[in-house]
């Protein structure tokens, strides 16, 4: 039988607001370190995406800046914008890595659509975990 969550108990209200403001923390500190070089990123993603053959391009500079205009939309996106974006996706991992996140978004529902991209393959969870591998590295060298 599952607990019910009572505001009135003043534990569970700690703990459910560290959780929260940990994973703001966390989306934050992501965004802030994306903001620093999102153009050494996109170059990682990019190539990454290619190799993978999950995305297939006739000019890899153009999905490279696909990608970078996609990490400049997100650095200055409002909390509602990408959400919005992510919504759709927004399931995909338990715990989603929120660059990540909207980085497949992106690949999945606007990358298909440019004129240099061939074709998308692979799972929406093959692109997800090939972005996310990327963002994490880029991360742990920040």
């Amino acid at each position: 039988m599952s607990k019910k969550f009572r505001p009135s108990n003043l534990g569970e209200s700690k703990i459910i607001s560290k959780i929260a403001s940990s994973k703001e923390f966390e989306r934050r500190n992501a965004i802030h370190a994306i903001a620093e070089g999102p153009e050494q990123l996109s170059n990682f993603i990019a190539m990454k995406l290619v190799e993978s053959e999950l995305v297939e391009t006739t000019n890899k500079n153009s999905l490279q800046e696909q990608i970078s205009f996609c990490l400049e939309k997100l650095i200055h996106a409002e909390d509602f914008d990408v959400e919005y974006q992510i919504a759709p996706i927004r399931n995909i991992v338990s715990d989603p890595n929120i660059a990540s996140l909207y980085i497949t978004s992106f690949v999945i529902e606007k990358l298909i659509n440019h004129k240099d991209t061939v074709d998308v393959y692979g799972t929406d969870e093959e692109i997800y975990a090939c972005v996310h591998r990327q963002v994490m590295k880029y991360l742990s060298k920040k």
